[in-house]
């Protein structure tokens, strides 16, 4: 049997937001949210949080294993090595990569992407290789053997730091497809990713507003919310998001 598997990279190392994943919203760390929603994917057999083998990562671990989910330890830099590592220790068939900035990822989203991997036989499927989805959705899904593949091709710094991106980078070695958001739940330029204070503040709002009525609610309520409150939008408009 294909064991399908959600890894969440994670680490306490961030530029603009140091300690980001353990922050807390609504009484729990943001990474713990997380878990949540991605135990609410039908298809995801199992959740690994892929972190370093820095001290400062320690908290991590033992947060994995509070939630009972598995955890690997690996390179800070070399996040395709960090995965691999990962794929190879928790017996891992298929990978759906997240991360941990992504704390509001759509339960019903990722399992769409699961169920477009399986049924289109390609290598890659994701919802960013053309971005119709807010930031912060961001799935990808692939093979362990295909992420072996990519750590025998490229020695790449850039490659090997962004885990994934050499996949997509080169359609004509790996067969790709894109997951597009319905009209509905269009809107490309919505940040609900963590990587600022301005990020967490945003995010805060939603939960606190949402959490408490629907634990598992989706991206639309989501969209509602801030169209209800246009305010919480603003906190966050002006961040320059990071593309890969």
């Amino acid at each position: 049997m294909t064991k399908t598997v959600a890894t969440i990279e994670a680490r306490m190392g961030s530029t603009r937001l140091p300690g980001k994943v353990l922050r807390e919203i609504v009484g729990k760390p943001v990474l713990e949210l997380m878990v949540e929603r991605l135990r609410l994917v039908p298809s995801v057999d199992a959740i690994v949080i892929a972190t370093t083998e820095n001290e400062a990562d320690l908290p991590i671990v033992e947060l994995a294993e509070r939630l009972g989910v598995g955890s690997f330890r690996g390179s800070e830099d070399d996040v395709t090595a960090r995965l691999l590592g990962a794929a190879k220790e928790h017996a891992i068939d298929v990978i759906v990569e997240t991360t941990g900035d992504c704390p509001l990822i759509d339960p019903g989203l990722v399992e769409q992407c699961i169920g477009v991997y399986r049924e289109s036989g390609v290598d890659y499927v994701s919802n960013v290789l053309e971005r119709t989805y807010p930031i912060g959705m961001d799935t990808q899904v692939f093979s362990t053997d295909v992420l072996a593949d990519v750590a025998r091709r490229t020695d790449d710094p850039f490659d090997r730091e962004h885990g994934s991106v050499f996949i997509y980078r080169n359609p004509a070695i790996y067969s790709l497809k894109n997951v597009p958001a319905p009209g509905e739940l269009t809107d490309p330029d919505l940040r609900l990713t963590l990587d600022t204070a301005e990020d967490f503040q945003v995010i805060s709002h939603i939960f606190e507003d949402l959490y408490a009525g629907d634990p598992a609610f989706d991206l639309a309520a989501i969209l509602t919310l801030l169209r209800e409150r246009p305010e919480y939008r603003k906190i966050s408009e002006k961040v320059a998001h990071r593309y890969v």
